[in-house]
């Protein structure tokens, strides 16, 4: 497989995290998780006292998309990085506005040619979605996110580690989250089609090891 850039979109809980995650798995990209990088950043102890981070911090914790340009300088430089040291990458619901689309998607074109970038759409209502999110805790160790259906786990069942639940999964921020991505991440997809690309939208309900099979027939 001929190195590439891969942007899989989806709601909240639609499952683009994970499917990203075997993507890097299976193909070896390198999976840049824009939010969990981010949620670092922000909640990093030693960069409390920085205004930017204590700014971005409430936008986050909040359900708000934190500032477009302060999120596309971070991800420009990580993605000349990837791309330096010989990588594929998939970015997980990034670039997340169209002022960082108009940004990071002519860098990937440069980077990795236009053929060898492609857009994925994860199809998933809205209640479903939601309750993915209501449900779901990240192990504080390694990062995993874990689905709790019913067996009220308190550790993670890959590294043991404790399970904890994000800032931004509370229905306040839930509901602010997917009014972001309506009105501020869903424009993008015209200004991605205007540029000749297609978005290959998949149905994200099933189990992720079906979603991934869809998925695959694309890479």
């Amino acid at each position: 497989m001929q190195k590439c850039a891969i942007a899989i979109y989806g709601s909240p809980g639609s499952g683009k995290g994970t499917q990203a995650n075997l993507i890097e798995n299976k193909y070896g990209f390198i999976h840049f998780d824009t939010g969990k990088y981010i949620e670092q950043l922000v909640h990093d102890p030693s960069l409390q006292k920085n205004a930017i981070i204590k700014r971005e911090r409430r936008n986050f914790d909040t359900g708000y998309l934190c500032t477009p340009s302060w999120v596309l300088k971070v991800v420009k430089s990580r993605a000349k990085q990837f791309a330096k040291a010989g990588f594929s990458v998939v970015f997980s619901g990034s670039p997340r506005t169209l002022y960082e689309a108009k940004g990071l998607i002519p860098l990937l074109e440069k980077l990795y040619g236009r053929k060898n970038t492609k857009f994925f759409s994860l199809e998933v209502p809205k209640d479903v979605a939601v309750k993915r999110n209501m449900i779901r805790e990240r192990c504080s160790v390694c990062g995993a996110i874990i689905i709790d259906l019913g067996y009220r786990l308190r550790r993670c069942p890959i590294c043991k580690g404790k399970l904890i639940r994000r800032t931004l999964d509370n229905k306040k921020a839930l509901i602010k989250r997917f009014d972001e991505y309506n009105e501020r991440t869903k424009p993008v997809f015209d200004f991605v089609k205007k540029r000749g690309y297609r978005i290959i939208k998949i149905d994200g309900c099933p189990v992720p090891e079906k979603v991934f099979k869809s998925v695959s027939k694309h890479l």
